[in-house]
């Protein structure tokens, strides 16, 4: 499936930019042989040297990292390495120390670009494919996942799906108390700041899920669709009513809305760890049966003797 999707866009990157306390960039590289584009944020390192401001670069929060386009695939190892070689040339220029990359999943950037940079897996991803069959709630969602949703929409849960939403006030609400009450890591609660930046930089590519019982909402779902790609991006329920899965039933809806509008695939993302155990990413494989993607993250340290100093320095400081 050919697929495009948010997360390589500067307006995603944007969203990112007060948090990471940097500036959003992209690089393009333009060859013969077809082209690599990319995005990260330029953030500034702490420590100086001689008077002068370094910086890392870092892909925003989700996945991402350096795309191809327009090549074939037996041209990407020679045009990677002319990419490599431009780049090193643009971070030197730019007092660019070290980078992090989060490759994405699904478009597999890390296999092109393993040649250059020191690439680790992290984590397996999942999500709901809506190609594979007319029915995917059938072919990829679990038995028990199946059932579940049924009782709770024969006991009177409802849902909507709304596209472009106007406020996201009622869903920060809801998230800030599921995340209390999953004791949360602290750089999961985004602020009221987060959400205007969400909705002004990208509400034409957002879809609110909401989960509705006797009247009141027991779960909502923020998701960003981009071409035929939907990913889902944060949700928060209410633990009183886990009883009717409402984490279950934002799925259900989406997926019902993406069968319906010539959606491909729903990317979930994956658990808290690597352990193929991770509770989270167990929950999230009831929704994706057959569908399984690896995301890898990268490093490289394009200033080896800045970075050498900057480290000798940050150590002498420590020392005092």
């Amino acid at each position: 499936m050919t697929l495009k999707d948010i997360y390589f866009e500067k307006p995603y990157a944007r969203l990112y930019e007060a948090i990471e306390k940097g500036t959003s960039e992209v690089f393009e590289f333009r060859h013969p042989l077809g082209s690599i584009r990319h995005l990260y944020i330029r953030c500034e390192l702490d420590t100086r040297l001689g008077g002068q401001t370094y910086y890392e670069i870092k892909t925003p929060y989700g996945y991402g990292g350096p795309i191809i386009s327009d090549c074939l695939e037996r041209n990407k190892p020679f045009l990677v390495k002319e990419f490599q070689a431009a780049f090193q040339k643009y971070c030197n220029e730019q007092r660019i120390v070290r980078e992090f990359v989060r490759f994405h999943p699904i478009f597999s950037n890390a296999e092109d670009f393993a040649g250059c940079y020191d690439i680790s897996f992290k984590r397996k991803t999942t999500g709901t494919n809506l190609e594979l069959s007319e029915d995917p709630v059938q072919a990829e969602f679990s038995k028990s996942c199946r059932r579940n949703i049924k009782k709770a929409l024969n006991s009177g849960v409802s849902f909507r799906v709304t596209v472009r939403p106007d406020s996201l006030g009622d869903f920060m609400k809801l998230y800030y108390e599921t995340m209390k009450r999953n004791q949360a890591e602290e750089i999961y609660f985004f602020d009221e700041t987060y959400f205007d930046n969400c909705l002004a930089l990208l509400r034409e590519n957002i879809l609110l899920t909401e989960v509705f019982y006797e009247g009141k909402v027991i779960g909502m779902g923020i998701n960003f669709v981009y071409g035929k790609l939907i990913s889902t991006h944060l949700s928060g329920t209410l633990g009183e009513y886990h009883h009717l899965s409402p984490a279950s039933i934002l799925q259900y809806a989406l997926t019902l809305w993406g069968k319906e509008n010539n959606i491909s695939l729903i990317h979930d993302g994956g658990g808290r760890t690597s352990a193929p155990e991770d509770s989270l990413f167990l929950f999230k494989k009831q929704f994706g049966k057959n569908t399984e993607f690896t995301y890898y993250v990268g490093n490289k340290i394009w200033n080896e003797k800045i970075h050498h100093e900057l480290k000798e320095s940050e150590q002498l400081i420590q020392a005092k």
